[in-house]
């Protein structure tokens, strides 16, 4: 930006990591509301549990608590008869996905839901696009790889992109129809 006595002038926008994927869960937020509202499926955002240590009961407001438990996956519920649970990643690399964000107990409950018969997979939101990405195809590229990030072109070629639309958010069934179309008959 320049001003008036041709000074040039550069505002970078500080990096924060703290609400990162937040945008992403908003939007999968409003198509679960919109998938119950219209008994399409029952999918739910899972609380993480914490152990409440201090609080402010004038205020009401916890100040220190701690996780009891790691979290597994974030969105659990049940669509056609099928037990479904996913988690929501946002990746700001243009180019691969870092297999860093999915935590070692992440990627065995993902090994557990499929072998019990339900269906896990990610949505992944990269390059101003949306996928599901499915659990199946991610141990695969764990089990035959020793390479630390997902390539992009591997995400757009294996998973499925998904819509967005106003009504309902990021349409995620659709994207479960098309790739677990065997299991969900």
């Amino acid at each position: 930006m320049k001003y008036p006595s041709n000074i040039k002038k550069n505002y970078k926008k500080p990096i924060t990591y703290g609400n990162r994927g937040m945008d992403l869960e908003f939007l999968i937020n409003e198509a679960c509301k919109y998938y119950i509202e219209n008994n399409l499926a029952i999918i739910y955002k899972k609380p993480t549990p914490i152990g409440i240590v201090e609080v402010d009961y004038n205020n009401m407001e916890i100040k220190k608590a701690y996780f009891k438990e790691p979290s597994t996956l974030d969105y659990n519920g049940i669509y056609k008869g099928k037990y479904v649970e996913f988690d929501a990643k946002e990746c700001h690399s243009k180019t691969s996905f870092p297999l860093q964000n999915i935590h070692d107990h992440q990627i065995k409950h993902i090994k557990n839901i499929i072998v019990h018969g339900g269906i896990a997979f990610l949505i992944i939101g990269m390059n101003e696009k949306y996928f599901l990405f499915k659990g199946e195809d991610l141990l695969n590229f764990i089990k035959n790889t020793a390479r630390k990030s997902i390539p992009y072109n591997i995400i757009k070629s294996k998973g499925q992109e998904l819509k967005f639309n106003y009504l309902k958010g990021i349409d995620f069934l659709e994207g479960i129809n098309i790739v677990y179309e065997e299991l969900i008959k």
